[in-house]
């Protein structure tokens, strides 16, 4: 689940990137407000509508259908695009307490999390978390040089999660496990690029990958 009045290119880029990177089947939940503008883009990937509030952001009433839709897939990302509100942290702690895949949660699904980390304990699901820098703060990591791989591994250990640490040389830690990829350019920061990478996550997790490897 992706998207939101005035991101509705979020859920287009994850799901073209998906796409591109062999996922089979890809189901693609947008706000009912935006879910014209997603569904025209989008041609080989699967719409479909979810309740949204006056602003177009996902409301609890998106919940049931997201959690019956979960019941059919290997893999979920949810959070690009979404826009903050109350009701944002309620879908994400509902998907991550009924999804029996692993979950991608990028973006706005980590901004929620900010002040309720404990939703991470909840978890049924492998957690896949990609956060950069100011990500990383609000769940309470220290992206400094000096601190990034300790303070990653302590979130990964503390919540029992893999955590992707988008930067300069990405660090992704798992409980068990650490690795630096010091490849890239500046050019990758650009708007979009995080929705293009959790769409490659997502159908990697599909695909059977474990989501450190």
């Amino acid at each position: 689940a992706a998207g939101s009045v005035g991101y509705a290119g979020a859920p287009v880029l994850a799901a073209n990137a998906a796409l591109r990177s062999g996922a089979g089947l890809i189901f693609v939940g947008v706000p009912e407000a935006v879910y014209p503008i997603v569904a025209q883009k989008l041609d080989e990937p699967m719409v479909f509508p979810l309740a949204c509030d006056g602003e177009g952001r996902l409301n609890t009433r998106a919940v049931p259908e997201l959690v019956k839709r979960l019941e059919g897939c290997d893999a979920c990302l949810l959070g690009p695009g979404l826009g903050r509100s109350p009701a944002i942290l309620d879908v994400v702690a509902a998907v991550l307490t009924h999804a029996k895949c692993p979950v991608v949660l990028d973006a706005d699904g980590i901004n929620c999390l900010e002040g309720h980390i404990d939703v991470l304990g909840q978890a049924a699901c492998p957690v896949l978390l990609t956060p950069h820098d100011g990500e990383f703060r609000r769940l309470g990591g220290d992206p400094a040089p000096e601190k990034r791989y300790e303070s990653a591994k302590a979130l990964a250990r503390t919540w029992g999660v893999t955590v992707l640490l988008k930067g300069h040389r990405t660090l992704i830690v798992s409980p068990e496990k650490l690795y630096l990829n010091p490849t890239g350019n500046p050019g990758m920061a650009t708007g979009g690029s995080g929705d293009v990478l959790a769409g490659i996550l997502l159908a990697l997790l599909g695909q059977g990958l474990a989501p450190a490897e």
